[in-house]
């Protein structure tokens, strides 16, 4: 059983907001020529055109890799998304967990703990930048400085541009996006805490706009379940 301690929550909580960031990223954008543009008219392709995407499903793959523990775990499962704010990340292997909000709270299922965890979305202005983003009010030019990223192993075809917040983002230091060059499908996205651990999703089969019902982001706590509730979740 999970006890919720407070490094725990911690984590949990920041990696909530990792997965709002994740969420608040365009999938596609205009093609663009082969010549590189500088990375702000980069990132002011990619929001114009997220501001175009109302929902997206995909399939993805998760790899963490902590710093101090020197861990890694690799995780997958499916991702909907809908604005504003409504967001399902379900993790099918090698556990079964569930992320999933309507908009308002935030709900956090462990099956094999028979527990769920409850949080409350953060107010816009108690928000970060990449809440912000999530729920339509925030600009990867305003609220991020771009700069191209140098990968070892990004492939000639794609582009990496890496994003830091203007102000200060407790969950994470940097956001790297990876994407096409042809069509700025995004491939990647790879986040670095504040305690040197990098979180990159690998995503595939994008759909856009498809028309997510906002059922699909209800959920029912079940009534076998220990509940713990975060009503102080960070910034």
């Amino acid at each position: 059983m999970r006890t919720g301690s407070p490094r725990e929550t911690a984590r949990l909580a920041g990696g909530l907001l990792t997965l709002m960031a994740m969420t608040s990223l365009p999938l596609v954008a205009q093609a663009q020529a082969q010549t590189r543009p500088d990375a702000t008219t980069l990132a002011a392709s990619l929001q114009q055109r997220y501001d175009r995407v109302r929902d997206f499903s995909a399939d993805f793959e998760h790899v963490y890799e902590g710093c101090a523990l020197r861990m890694q775990a690799t995780e997958r499962g499916t991702v909907l998304i809908k604005k504003p704010g409504q967001m399902r990340w379900q993790y099918d292997a090698p556990e079964d967990k569930l992320f999933v909000s309507d908009g308002r709270t935030i709900y956090a299922h462990f099956p094999a703990d028979s527990q769920v965890t409850v949080s409350a979305m953060p107010q816009a202005d108690e928000a970060s930048a990449a809440v912000l983003l999530l729920t339509g009010k925030g600009d990867l030019v305003r609220d991020f400085r771009a700069a191209y990223a140098d990968l070892p192993d990004l492939a000639p075809e794609s582009y990496a541009l890496r994003l830091e917040p203007r102000s200060s983002a407790p969950e994470y230091e940097a956001l790297t996006l990876v994407v096409d060059r042809d069509g700025l499908a995004l491939q990647q996205l790879i986040s670095n805490d504040r305690q040197g651990g990098t979180s990159t999703f690998r995503f595939s089969n994008l759909r856009e706009n498809i028309g997510i019902a906002d059922s699909r982001f209800a959920f029912t706590i079940p009534a076998d379940v220990e509940v713990i509730r975060h009503d102080d979740v960070p910034n």
